[in-house]
């Protein structure tokens, strides 16, 4: 007769499944200066852990983006938000009573702007390119009457504008100091300043006509930036 036997068998718990994800979250504890806050504050980072080609084969989607922090921290050192805020007050009020449509009151501003930027203001860079690159002197002529005035036009609209910007803000209930679109538009307006002074000095310092034309291109490509910071806060709310 056999005899059965029975075996213990002694069951372990298998260890979980490691997920491994393309990223771990890595927070990390920096405390700001105390002269320039007085708090401590939290910075998390991303670190990334495994190559863009294998999360590529994960089908993972990597979204990369520019955040304008340098512009951001310089709009606290535009000054007087409380003191404009105050100025333009009874106007804004005024206008809160001419029950405006929204949409006229969020896009108005921006979009007047941006006829003034390309049409003024590109075809002015554009004349401006020809009285230094043409050879016809009737082309050159032209170019040197009508630059000046478009240029001019373009700095007294972007400075009008920036009365309607603030009033739109305003009337929004927004703060109106404390974004990238305001502190480009303040560099792009001081800049414009300086460059309707230099032609005054090309008679005594000639070099002066290529200072002219650099500073007017990177006027320029400040003004286009202003434009997408100015899409982004419009966006914003």
């Amino acid at each position: 007769m056999e005899m059965l036997t029975t075996s213990s068998v002694l069951v372990r718990p298998l260890p979980p499944k490691s997920t491994k994800t393309p990223f771990s979250l890595v927070t990390t504890k920096l405390p700001l200066s105390t002269h320039a806050l007085g708090k401590r504050a939290v910075q998390e980072a991303v670190q990334l852990d495994a190559p863009r080609e294998e999360r590529r084969k994960h089908g993972d989607l990597v979204l990369y983006s520019i955040a304008p922090y340098p512009v951001i921290l310089a709009s606290k050192l535009l000054p007087g938000a409380d003191v404009v805020q105050s100025i333009f007050g009874p106007f804004v009020d005024l206008v809160k009573t001419w029950n405006l449509p929204d949409w006229l009151i969020h896009w108005g501003h921006p979009g007047n702007m941006a006829v003034v930027l390309f049409a003024m203001g590109g075809y002015g860079t554009y004349l401006g390119f020809r009285i230094r690159l043409s050879k016809d002197p009737e082309e050159k002529a032209k170019a040197k009457d009508l630059h000046p005035k478009l240029l001019a036009g373009m700095f007294f609209f972007f400075a009008l504008g920036a009365t309607g910007g603030i009033t739109a803000l305003l009337t929004s209930d927004k703060p109106i100091f404390e974004s990238p679109h305001a502190v480009s538009g303040a560099i792009g307006l001081g800049l414009l300043t300086i460059q309707s002074i230099l032609p005054a000095l090309f008679e005594d310092n000639p070099g002066l006509r290529t200072v002219h034309g650099l500073l007017g291109s990177s006027i320029m490509t400040i003004f286009l930036f202003h434009l997408a910071f100015g899409l982004q806060l419009g966006l914003s709310f």
